[in-house]
């Protein structure tokens, strides 16, 4: 086709010239695979690839919303049958997939074409994406710095421009997390709205949902018109939706909207300069627009949020260590996992059934609390992030953090730990930086990551959204409004060469 520029095309605006025929979905494929293949020695985005197999899809000429559109899947949970699946671990260096996810299933319905996956943190587990097995996806803005995670490899080949759409799952902000950093649209959707069988019946709790990172609005809308589903067997439903997500995102809200914005951090941490600004600009633009804005905090206690958070992240994290047995043919070992993995999995092995019940009921408590907020106000403005992206390594545990996580390791002092108050010192650690994403994941709520910031570095910045469960339409007219913005379009991925 003369003349045609595939990274200027969203996954829609692709999908359009191959239903006219104006290119074919073996040529979109070639593209893409000369993106990826120019761009990931650099990015380290893309840690399995699928050329031939995507080759063959695309000539079968497949149909749908999105026929014909390259489309990356992440490395976890996201299973096509007899890929790899190793979950950025080497524990799973071997396996393959016995089946495809329904995720997997309602893609291709859709017309997308896979062409690999994505580079993710061992178990998908921080919000970086540095595995030892794989080592360090990199910023497509700057690449000494983190794209973020757990879904940073999609993150990364989005904003490059390798594919229009990468599979994304989140869990505590690892859709959102990465779309800040990488100046994306993120949408976490309400609990139960996308699939999660057939090999499970909920991912993380319920606190995990699948979706996708997309460079436009309409995109991840119209991939959610395809995802959303009624499963059976899944231990939780979302309130069905009849309408079109596709047309939400065209839609402008037509009256003025209450919103609520906060930027102090829910566990009293530090909050950067530059995501307070993002912030108080979208405030400032939405006010402009029409809008009730005030400033009001969440009724929840955060730091109570974190902490049940991180029991439920411990004991994910031993119940994936201990399933590693169906896969390696013996109990893992310590050396089976990253040094910090198998120290995560001490914390949850040392958590009582009792304490896990009560985090769970925290969630709920939460849920009622925010229900009852969004009776007042129809959107809950925040930073995504509290920092902007971390350098590659700079989260990295020092020498002597290393030497103390293999002596604990080997020795089995999860529980000694625990009663050392290490469970508070861990939750400050880890989310200081990214406090703001783990409330939405345990009431079920929908939210979102809008690009609305530039700092001084040149590195995007997100601003979060929130909404009542199952109301993603009013996220997508927001955002589709927002997106028009200019400071949206300042943040935004461009491809210049």
């Amino acid at each position: 086709m003369k003349g045609f520029d595939y990274r200027r095309h969203d996954g829609l605006g692709l999908a359009e010239l191959v239903k006219k025929k104006e290119i074919l979905p073996l040529e979109l494929v070639e593209e893409a695979i000369t993106y990826i293949e120019a761009l990931n020695p650099d990015l380290n985005a893309v840690i399995h690839k699928m050329y031939e197999r995507a080759r063959e899809a695309a000539k079968a000429e497949p149909q749908g919303a999105f026929a014909g559109v390259p489309i990356l899947l992440k490395d976890i949970t996201q299973e096509l049958k007899g890929e790899p699946l190793t979950a950025g671990s080497k524990a799973y260096q071997n396996y393959r997939a016995k089946t495809d996810s329904e995720y997997v299933r309602k893609m291709r319905k859709a017309g997308a074409v896979f062409l690999g996956q994505t580079n993710v943190p061992e178990f998908a587990l921080v919000a970086v994406t540095e595995p030892v097995q794989y080592g360090p996806t990199r910023n497509p803005w700057n690449h000494s710095y983190t794209p973020g995670g757990s879904s940073g490899g999609s993150a990364a080949a989005v904003a490059s421009g390798m594919v229009p759409i990468a599979g994304a799952n989140d869990g505590g902000g690892s859709i959102r997390i990465p779309a800040a950093y990488c100046g994306l649209f993120g949408l976490k959707p309400t609990r139960g709205r996308t699939p999660v069988g057939p090999n499970y019946g909920r991912y993380w709790q319920g606190a995990s949902v699948e979706h996708v990172l997309t460079r436009s609005v309409r995109d991840s809308a119209a991939m959610l018109d395809e995802l959303k589903t009624y499963e059976k067997a899944a231990a939780y439903h979302a309130l069905p939706f009849k309408g079109s997500y596709l047309q939400a995102a065209g839609t402008p809200l037509g009256k003025p909207m209450k919103i609520a914005f906060s930027t102090a951090s829910p566990i009293g941490t530090e909050v950067h300069s530059e995501c307070r600004e993002a912030v108080l600009k979208t405030a400032a633009l939405l006010e402009s627009m029409g809008h009730e804005v005030e400033e009001s905090d969440a009724p929840v206690d955060g730091r109570k949020i974190a902490k049940s958070y991180l029991t439920m992240y411990f004991g994910e994290t031993a119940a994936a260590i201990a399933s590693l047995e169906e896969v390696l043919g013996r109990k893992a070992a310590f050396a089976d996992v990253e040094p910090a993995t198998w120290l995560l999995g001490m914390l949850g092995k040392a958590t009582t059934a009792e304490e896990f019940v009560l985090s769970i009921r925290e969630w709920d408590k939460a849920a009622y609390h925010m229900e009852t907020f969004h009776e007042a106000y129809d959107f809950y403005l925040t930073p995504t992030t509290a920092y902007p992206p971390a350098e590659i390594g700079e989260l990295e545990p020092a020498a002597s953090e290393k030497a103390l996580i293999k002596t604990i390791g080997k020795l089995g002092l999860g529980g000694l730990l625990k009663k050392a108050g290490i469970v508070d010192r861990i939750a400050e650690k880890n989310l200081m930086r990214t406090p703001f994403t783990q409330l939405a994941n345990l009431t079920g709520q929908p939210a979102m990551s809008i690009p609305m910031h530039m700092t001084a570095e040149g590195l995007p910045v997100g601003v979060q959204v929130t909404a009542a469960k199952g109301r993603e339409e009013l996220l997508l007219q927001l955002a589709g409004e927002l997106e028009q913005a200019d400071d949206w379009k300042a943040a935004r991925p461009g491809f210049d060469d």
